[in-house]
This record gives structure tokens, C-alpha cells and sequence, in this order.
């Protein structure tokens, strides 16, 4: 696992959260070993987040993440014109989903049932046994955002938050909430970002490195 000293050194004040990111980490590696994908949601920056989170997460970081040598023999096998463009242009993921970037799906479930409810359907409907989801709030109390955390608790899936430092309903819900030591949003967003990359990172670090070639 990459060191969280990496992190603390260029931002200490995350020291008195080191160990709830070290955590979150584990539950985040532990669903892609068994399968699992990740869902992510916010609102505002937070959605903003979500977005940045799965760009890091769905493509290489900071390693190139080539295709397995399977990979590259199914593409030699069936497409031998394309298949080394394939692999030279191709990179592994870790499966992710932004559920803030479905505009139809929102606007729809937002004007016919309830905005309160949007990624509470979207969890009830995408997720599968073994699967995340982490909700980035800056209060802690967003209301979609936590119930879309009662959904997937209700499925049995695994839950992250991603919050500022006071309890909230999300880290009574939440399998493991880091909750950054600031209060006002735009300080507790500056210090998510951080957060999150080291936690892309660690995870690319931990699943793709021995695969480079």
C-alpha cells in the first residue's frame, strides 16, 4: 500500500484523518477484488468530485495501466489490423460511475418523483452485491446523498463518506467516513481533493504496478 505519510507530509492537518483514509482505502480495494464496482455522488463541487474521482479512477493516474497480454491476444486474435493500435491506446480501469453526470435520468426522476430520491434510484438500480458507493458531502447531511446511503446500506453494499469534520447524518450511515478537519465549504472541498488523489493512487499503485511492461 502506497505510504499515507505521502499525503500527511504535503498536507499535515489530514494527520488527525489518516487512519479513516487508510480504511476507506481497504473497503475501496476490497470491492474491486471481489468484482465490485464504485458509485460516486455529491452535489455542487461535491459532484464536481465525483466526476474528477472516476476520471482518476476509470483510466491511468499516474501509471500507464496497460491491457493484459489475454487482452491484447483477443484483440490479435479478432481485430489483427486494430490490434496494436488496441493495446498502445487502451489502459485498465478500475470500474467507476459518477451518478452526477446522468442529466437525463436526474431531470426525469427530479420533475416525476423526487430530487430528494435521484441517487437513491440510481444506487437501487445500478448496484449489484459487492459494490460501493461514496458519498462526497461537505455538511455530512446533504439529503440525496444520504439516502442514497440508506438505500445501499438497505442493499448490503459498501459505504464510504467524504465529509468535513463535524458528525453528520452520513457518518452514522457509513461504513467509514473521513471527515476533513474544516467546517466552512469551500476549505473542507479544498481538502477533499487531496484526500481522493491519494486514494486513486494508492489503489492504482496496489493493483497495476506489478502489471507495467
Amino acid at each position: 500500500m502506497m505510504n499515507i505519510q505521502i499525503l500527511t507530509d504535503r498536507y499535515p492537518e489530514l494527520a488527525v484523518c489518516a487512519e479513516e483514509i487508510v480504511k476507506a482505502y481497504e473497503i475501496m480495494l476490497d470491492c474491486y477484488r471481489s468484482g465490485g464496482k464504485m458509485l460516486f455522488c455529491g452535489n455542487g463541487g461535491s459532484a464536481a468530485d465525483s466526476e474528477h474521482i472516476v476520471g482518476e479512477l476509470m483510466k491511468g493516474f499516474l501509471l500507464k495501466r496497460p491491457p493484459l497480454q489475454a487482452d491484447r491476444d483477443a484483440f490479435d486474435a479478432l481485430f489483427p489490423e486494430d490490434a496494436d493500435y488496441f493495446a498502445a491506446n487502451l489502459q485498465r480501469g478500475i470500474p467507476a460511475i459518477s451518478l452526477v453526470s446522468q442529466s437525463a435520468v436526474q431531470t426525469a426522476f427530479n420533475n416525476d418523483v423526487a430530487a430528494d430520491m435521484v441517487f437513491a434510484q440510481q444506487v437501487y438500480g445500478y448496484a449489484r452485491p459487492g459494490d460501493l458507493v461514496m458519498g462526497i458531502t461537505t455538511t455530512g447531511n446533504s439529503k440525496n446523498v444520504v439516502n442514497a446511503m440508506k438505500v445501499a446500506k438497505a442493499m448490503g453494499l459498501a459505504t464510504v463518506g467524504l465529509t468535513g469534520a463535524k458528525e453528520s447524518k452520513l457518518s452514522a450511515l457509513c461504513d467509514m467516513t473521513i471527515r476533513v478537519p474544516k467546517t466552512e465549504t469551500y476549505q473542507v472541498q479544498e481538502l477533499h481533493l487531496p484526500v481522493y488523489h491519494w486514494l486513486c493512487a494508492a489503489l492504482e499503485d496496489e493493483i497495476f504496478a506489478d502489471d507495467e511492461h
